[in-house]
């Protein structure tokens, strides 16, 4: 499903992604080029993974921490774990991503 925002970041206090993990690498460089854009006038950027294999969260949590910390001049950041669970046979992990001061 592809959804278009047509409101400005200024007029968000705390920006929400989410990234199906099962959907391969692609998303997740499409995701950290992304959060670093926005990292640049926020502060702070929530994300919520998902998938239907549990085990896969925690992989590609780190696979996206990886690629973030290898684009040049990229800010230092920190994750932070949020709430986690399932909805049916769907698992999910928020993340925060913090640009560290």
């Amino acid at each position: 499903m592809r959804i278009e925002y047509t409101f400005g970041l200024d007029s968000v206090e705390i920006p929400y992604f989410s990234v199906e993990s099962m959907e391969g690498p692609e998303k997740l460089f499409r995701l950290a080029t992304l959060v670093l854009n926005v990292l640049e006038v926020k502060r702070r950027v929530d994300v919520i993974f998902h998938s239907p294999n549990q085990s896969d969260l925690p992989k590609k949590i780190q696979a996206f921490g990886t690629i973030l910390g290898s684009a040049p001049n990229a800010p230092a950041v920190e994750f932070v774990p949020g709430g986690d669970g399932s909805l049916g046979s769907s698992y999910y992990r928020w993340v925060t991503i913090r640009k560290r001061a």
